[in-house]
């Protein structure tokens, strides 16, 4: 930007550069966007010198962050100027200003198409930097042909040629369905052939961007790539200025090689051997040298040697070759080389015969694990489950399972699911699976699902000779002090099943047992009481003969829980109790469970329908997709849990492109995925959750599993209607229509992540978005994960935040495009103003093939985010509340239409939710009193304090007190407890036959399975 001569752009680049604030930048500006509009309206007095000074000065505004909504016209109006300086300003300020849908620039498609074609090659350069910068549909109509001659001119300098290749590489990626590119092999063969190697390198990236999306047409191009290479490897005629740190042009050698790894196997056997002879020498020719700069270049020219290498299918010894070089990357003390060499290592593994290979490296691997960067231990796992095999699998379990102490949270889960496959898949015997599974679940509970201890219980069932050992090592865990609840839930149902084959052992009878399972009630959560119900039903059926005080103990226990308010537990308590009072009887109704169908386990079909890959997308993965090898696909399996009712704050529908037929899924009728109708009924199995279960670094929350208690919120109690559930959200959305309908409940998916502070926001057959977030006082910082679950792109990929007036919220640059089978992050600042009850929303939208997709999701950025809990005592709580006297700043509202609970477990909601219930400072045991303090940037940290009367006659009213310093709070705050106590959120109970209504319950019912529950794991789940 030459400034001589322009005094005024001078002195208003120095006015700015003077402010002392930002204010007096504010005031600067606006005083010179006044006077430059003053200007323009008297355009007819302004002279070029004039015009083209102001409209520097509103670029200049416009790279300071300003908006310029003014001034457009007289910028493209420099375009046609006959002189390089006015004409210089106009493309440069078009080209920065503008978009490519602007109107504007239909007025200056004939003056560029008459720089381009014109002889003036300085004029020829800006004309194809702007066109190449904007890349609209209407300029590629228009000059896409005009491009094309320009490049093929031997004519016109190299400058303007490579000028042009780069301007038709952008125009044929933006509309590659304008561009015209018949009969362009013989062309591009042709470019190849050019010696300037600055139009040979951007006519390579042109032909790597042709044969990404046709390669069949381009075979000619094949030996001249090869020829390039052979050039370049021997540093023939490169001219000085494109030799790099002493290597030839590594970005066109780069380049060369990704094109040719979009062909298939190169048949002619001189073309090859020349390919393979530049391959060695590139092999064998890179080392680890000091300079940085150097290191990079020669390793990026390597790496992409490497990929060619894999993809051609190169002989043993070269391959072998290949992995020692790594091997010697992955001990090297640079971390990016290390990552390179692990993830390249990983890619070799999808060549045949390469794993014995890659075991001799198992040890430097397994030391990755323990690397600083969270990103290089990433890699280590990934490589470690892929080269496990029968005869390594006990050294890497092992290994996982003594990392899994020390490792990330974020890594748990992962680690926890590779770790359970590789257990399963390759366990040299029952028992040894039985012990890793077992120390998996002590080591990381919480992140193991369930489906990872029902599969022990099927292998437990079924072998006989296994159930003793199982029951003892059950009964070692139950000894500890404190286990994980999944592991009171596996051990409970061992010892139900199996307890009494340990009858003859000491401290085994089964009044032992019982005490033992008894002691961990109190600190399991309600899902896990059905499941201690049913061990202590089993218990009690196995012991004979009868022991009367253990039968009273028991039944003790049943009596309790037949007015238990969870349906599920009343039921099982009523039923179980009933049953006992049978006799002999009870033996044949609560008979050991069946035999298991021998079926495939579902953590080795997620193993086999996904591929643990967050790479970027290379073009060694593409031809690994389209020949089957090991790049899976998502499979087309119903939704699970069948589609629940969609509320109408959940989700916007639009209409799709293919204009497909949407059906009506609010009855849990029929849905269409994919051009096909398929029935959703109650137990469809789940789909494949390919990035929140495999794919770091989500890892966060799958999809419903087949097991209805897989999410679980604090508070459970009988289901409430999607109206109830969506109690929280006040920002309103559109009832549109999609036809790609969601995967699980968008409502209770919201509603999980209002308690938790990580997990999927939204999943759909093409893509999930998950939310990962930290709360610090009136501060947070959210992830959003945008996971691509298909082997195609998704593309106009578009995420707006609609925030409410009380949230400040700033969203990070999402991505256009989103990469086959790959994962993008979006960081999210969120800052609390003042407290309120509204939602922020998420306006996400994508295009995939043909189907476009517009979702408005809630996010979790709700009020009690920004509670931190706080116990008080006596004397601090009652002169805080004497101090807050009557309204405003103390509100009382009786409550009607309360859904009946025990005080326990309201006290467990108000936990659940940050308000930390501070037990003996109200001296009526039928009363609460809770305690928090809620951050914004207006109150920084304010005290809230809450008193709840309950009425022991009638639990449906209640009266409540909310006090706090600011009136605003105070008001929020009681409607926001009034929400949950009218309307609790939960998580759904095991499916039944119908509809989740509370029923009047039966004691004399029989304890029976559902109807659709056919198959014995099926049956395992809704008992459990």
């Amino acid at each position: 930007m030459a400034l001589s001569g322009m005094r005024g752009l001078s002195v208003f680049i120095s006015d700015i550069r003077n402010c002392q604030n930002k204010e007096q930048e504010r005031l600067r500006v606006d005083k010179e966007l006044g006077n430059i509009r003053t200007k323009f309206k008297n355009d007819k007095g302004l002279s070029p010198y004039e015009k083209k000074k102001y409209v520097w000065k509103m670029l200049y505004i416009y790279m300071l962050g300003y908006d310029v909504d003014f001034g457009h016209m007289e910028a493209v109006s420099l375009i046609s100027a006959p002189k390089y300086p006015e004409k210089q300003v106009g493309y440069i300020v078009t080209s920065c200003l503008l978009n490519e849908n602007h109107d504007f620039l239909r007025l200056a498609i004939n003056t560029v198409r008459n720089d381009i074609i014109g002889r003036n090659e300085t004029f020829q350069c800006l004309a194809l930097t702007m066109v190449g910068n904007i890349g609209g549909r209407e300029f590629a109509e228009s000059l896409a042909p005009d491009v094309q001659k320009l490049l093929m001119s031997s004519s016109c300098r190299p400058l303007v040629r490579k000028k042009a290749a780069l301007c038709l590489l952008r125009m044929y990626r933006k509309n590659p369905d304008v561009v015209n590119i018949d009969g362009w092999s013989d062309r591009m063969a042709q470019l190849l052939d050019e010696r300037d190697l600055g139009v040979l390198t951007s006519s390579m990236s042109l032909l790597v961007a042709l044969v990404s999306n046709n390669h069949d047409a381009y075979w000619s191009c094949v030996p001249k790539c090869v020829k390039i290479l052979e050039r370049l490897a021997r540093n023939q005629d490169v001219p000085q200025e494109y030799t790099y740190y002493g290597i030839p042009s590594p970005w066109l050698q780069v380049k060369t090689m990704r094109a040719l790894q979009y062909f298939p196997t190169i048949e002619d056997p001189h073309t090859r051997r020349s390919l393979f002879e530049v391959l060695q020498r590139t092999l064998m020719g890179t080392d680890v040298v000091k300079n940085v700069n150097k290191n990079n270049a020669s390793h990026a020219v390597l790496f992409e040697a490497l990929a060619l290498v894999m993809h051609l299918d190169a002989e043993k010894e070269m391959m072998s070759q290949c992995v020692a070089l790594l091997g010697k990357f992955i001990a090297v003390r640079e971390p990016n080389i290390r990552y390179l060499g692990l993830e390249n290592m990983a890619r070799m593994l999808m060549v045949t015969d390469m794993q014995d290979i890659i075991k001799k490296h198992q040890a430097q691997i397994i030391t990755s694990l323990k690397d600083p960067d969270v990103s290089i231990r990433r890699r280590a796992l990934d490589l470690l489950y892929g080269m496990c095999d029968v005869s390594n699998a006990k050294d890497i379990v092992e290994e996982l399972l003594q990392y899994l102490s020390t490792a990330d949270f974020a890594m748990r889960e992962e680690l926890s699911l590779k770790a359970a496959i590789l257990a399963e898949k390759f366990a040299p015997d029952l028992s040894w699976y039985v012990d890793v599974i077992l120390q998996l679940i002590d080591k990381a509970g919480d992140f193991v699902s369930d489906d990872i201890w029902f599969r022990v219980v099927q292998f437990v069932t079924n072998n006989e000779d296994l159930q003793p050992y199982a029951s003892v090592k059950a009964k070692e865990y139950l000894d500890k002090p404190a286990i994980h609840e999944t592991m009171v839930k596996v051990s409970a149902y061992i010892l139900g099943e199996f307890g009494h084959l340990l009858a003859r052992r000491p401290g085994c009878s089964p009044k032992e047992l019982f005490s033992l399972t008894h002691e961990k009630l109190p600190t399991v959560s309600t899902p896990t009481i059905p499941i201690l119900l049913s061990s202590y039903a089993k218990i009690l059926m196995h012991t004979q003969p009868p022991d009367p005080e253990l039968q009273n103990q028991i039944w003790a226990v049943f009596r309790k829980y037949e007015s238990c308010i969870d349906a599920e537990i009343q039921q099982r308590a009523t039923e179980y109790l009933a049953l006992s009072m049978k006799g002999a009887a009870l033996m044949d109704i609560l008979a050991e469970m069946p035999k298991f169908t021998e079926r495939q386990s579902a953590l080795i079909k997620k193993a086999e329908d996904a591929e643990i890959d967050t790479a970027e997308q290379s073009a060694i993965k593409l031809r690994a997709q389209q020949q089957n090898s090991n790049a899976l696909v998502v499979s087309d399996q119903q939704p699970a849990n069948g589609m629940s009712p969609v509320g109408p704050l959940s989700l916007v529908k639009v209409t799709t492109m293919s204009g497909g037929d949407v059906l009506d899924t609010a009855d849990g009728g029929l849905t269409q995925r994919n051009g096909t109708l398929s029935e959703m009924g109650q137990h469809a199995s789940p789909s494949p959750d390919l990035i929140g279960d495999l794919v770091a670094p989500l890892a966060l929350e799958g999809p419903p599993s087949t097991t209805p208690h897989s999410e679980q919120s604090l508070v459970t109690g009988p289901e409430v209607s999607s109206s109830a559930i969506d109690a929280l959200a006040l920002a309103p959305v559109e009832d549109q229509t999609n036809s790609v309908q969601p995967i699980g409940n968008v409502a209770e998916r919201f509603q999980n992540l209002c308690l938790k502070d990580s997990g999927v926001l939204y999943e759909d057959p093409y893509i999930q978005i998950g939310i990962k977030a930290e709360w610090r006082a009136h501060h947070g910082h959210m992830v959003i994960f945008l996971g691509n679950k298909n082997t195609s792109p998704l593309v106009s990929v578009q995420a707006l935040i609609l925030p409410p007036a009380h949230l400040k919220m700033e969203l990070s640059l999402v991505p256009e495009t989103i990469p086959p089978r790959a994962q993008v992050q979006c960081p999210l600042e969120v800052v609390n103003l003042r407290a309120s009850r509204d939602v922020a929303v998420l306006d996400f939208s994508y295009k995939f093939e043909t189907s476009l997709v517009s979702v408005k999701l809630r996010l979790p950025a709700v009020l009690n985010k920004f509670f931190q809990p706080i116990s008080v005592s006596a004397e601090e709580f009652f002169p805080q509340w004497r101090s807050l006297s009557g309204p405003p700043l103390k509100l009382q509202e009786v409550v009607r239409g309360v859904r009946p609970m025990p005080l326990l477990e309201m006290a467990n909601l108000f936990n659940g939710y940050l308000l930390m219930v501070c037990p003996g400072l109200d001296p009526n045991p039928n009363n609460l009193v809770a305690c928090t303090t809620f951050y914004s940037e207006s109150t920084q940290a304010m005290l809230c304090l809450i008193r709840i009367e309950t009425d022991p006659a009638d639990r449906t009213q209640l009266r409540m007190t909310i006090a706090s310093g600011d009136p605003a709070l105070t008001f929020e705050m009681k409607e926001f407890i009034k929400e949950l106590l009218v309307a609790i959120p939960i998580a759904p109970h095991a499916p039944t036959p119908t509809p989740s209504v509370l029923q009047p319950t039966n004691p004399a019912a029989p304890l029976t399975a559902p109807a659709a529950l056919t198959d014995p794991g099926a049956m395992l789940a809704g008992l459990l």
